[in-house]
């Protein structure tokens, strides 16, 4: 059988399922067809490049993302290595080097003996085998080929970008260094409101111009509820981002030993420590606004950005009418899709998905069975939400408790029972994994 495999689109799924294929003795051709023809969000040709946010999440593993990051620890994830050996301070969650992890992972990609990196734009479906993980900024071209091969209209939200600001800009006679409830120490920086200040910036906030959707302006915008701009959040009522972006809860002020009334956090975005992004702060405001609107936020008076907010589409297939468990086309068995088209939603959802992709191709081109995961384990409920029939309303996902299947007498308190949930997926993961035994039935890899 030919051992050959394309893989169209070069991020963080595309990237992790030709390392997992290459892995297996499977020739693979990736096609990126950056920096030739670039997206309205990337700015560079490197491989798994991070648009927005540059943190992967929480590590603990009673936390969803902490669980799924264990996972693909266990199972050999390039990018999971890739983000640890680029990790900035963050507390409790792993952040990364945006420029240093994508030249990470550029130079292990590219160095595999086995991928073949091709610069060009992949306007329709390969004919052979192929892994489509073109993520949310799929091009026109090949956005109509999915279209009319999956024989179902695209669906579609609006995705949005934090600015960055220097760290040298930013006022630290105001500002002061914590983490949250002290976990991580001094890892973020801190920008105080009081009543006044916050109410100050949040009519500056509503009353600012956006900046207009160019060819999208005809359409609606569907926001993703876990990526709203700061702008929507804000629109929902006076004090929503005090639940949400600006939460006080655990910030303690060094000046006056209390939890301040809101609170801009600031995260540290590249090894050097010269950039810092605003957390939850994604936006769609005109450029010069953002300048005028979040430099009214104290400690940023004179901010200096390197990097403005914006918005962009982000496309995504109706996966339960088009995929198996395996993320295998259901109409065509050499076909698989992974990352954000997907539907599977957030850095460490798209490295999953690419993975289990890349990993079950390579099955499939050696005539092996494939991998279905159990919905006991964070990455196989995630798979199973995204691929059951029958969801009219489906959205994307990102990993959650709520998707795995109920563990009998559960703790009470959440912590504990997500412990239990983390300490059942593992177990059951390392199961399916371990060695088959002599004469018995394959498992595993």
């Amino acid at each position: 059988m030919d051992r050959r495999l394309s893989i169209v689109g070069g991020g963080l799924a595309g990237s992790e399922a030709a390392w997992q294929a290459a892995e297996r003795g499977i020739d693979v051709a990736l096609y990126e067809m950056r920096p030739r023809q670039m997206t309205p969000a990337h700015q560079t040709g490197a491989l798994a490049e991070l648009v927005c946010s540059n943190s992967l999440g929480a590590q603990q593993l009673d936390r969803a993302l902490g669980l799924l990051k264990e996972e693909l620890r266990r199972l050999g994830s390039l990018l999971i290595a890739c983000a640890e050996e680029t990790a900035l301070p963050a507390g409790r969650a792993l952040a990364v080097g945006r420029e240093a992890f994508g030249e990470l992972v550029t130079r292990r990609v590219e160095a595999h003996p086995r991928i073949t990196r091709l610069a060009e734009e992949v306007t329709a479906l390969p004919e052979g085998p192929a892994v489509v993980a073109t993520g949310p900024l799929t091009s026109p071209a090949l956005a109509a080929a999915i279209a009319a091969f999956a024989g179902q209209e695209h669906l579609y939200f609006y995705d949005a970008m934090a600015p960055i600001v220097t760290a040298e800009s930013v006022n630290m006679a105001v500002a002061y260094r914590a983490a949250r409830f002290g976990h991580g120490g001094e890892d973020y920086i801190n920008c105080p409101l009081n009543p006044e200040e916050y109410e100050r910036f949040v009519d500056a906030l509503l009353a600012a111009e956006q900046a207009p959707r160019h060819d999208w302006e005809h359409e609606d915008p569907r926001f993703f509820e876990g990526c709203l701009p700061v702008e929507e959040i804000a629109r929902r009522g006076r004090e929503a981002l005090i639940f949400g972006p600006l939460r006080p809860v655990g910030l303690r002020d060094p000046r006056t030993g209390r939890w301040p009334h809101a609170v801009v956090q600031l995260r540290q975005d590249d090894l050097a420590g010269r950039l810092y992004n605003l957390v939850g702060f994604q936006t769609n405001l005109r450029w010069g606004e953002q300048e005028r609107v979040f430099r009214l936020i104290p400690g940023l008076e004179r901010a200096e950005f390197v990097r403005f907010g914006q918005m962009h589409r982000n496309t995504f297939v109706h996966s339960p009418a088009l995929l198996r468990p395996t993320l295998q086309s259901a109409a065509r068995d050499d076909l698989f899709f992974a990352g954000q088209i997907t539907g599977s939603e957030g850095y460490v959802g798209s490295i999953a998905t690419g993975l289990l992709a890349g990993l079950n191709a390579a099955r499939h081109l050696r005539g092996e069975p494939l991998l279905v995961l159990p919905p006991t384990t964070m990455l196989g409920a995630l798979v199973q939400y995204l691929t059951t029939p029958g969801r009219a309303d489906f959205q994307p996902m990102k990993a959650n408790f709520r998707l795995l299947t109920l563990l009998e007498d559960a703790p009470k308190r959440k912590m504990e029972r997500h412990r239990a949930y983390a300490e059942r997926a593992l177990a059951e993961l390392d199961a399916l994994l371990s060695p088959p035994p002599v004469g018995g039935e394959e498992r595993g890899r």
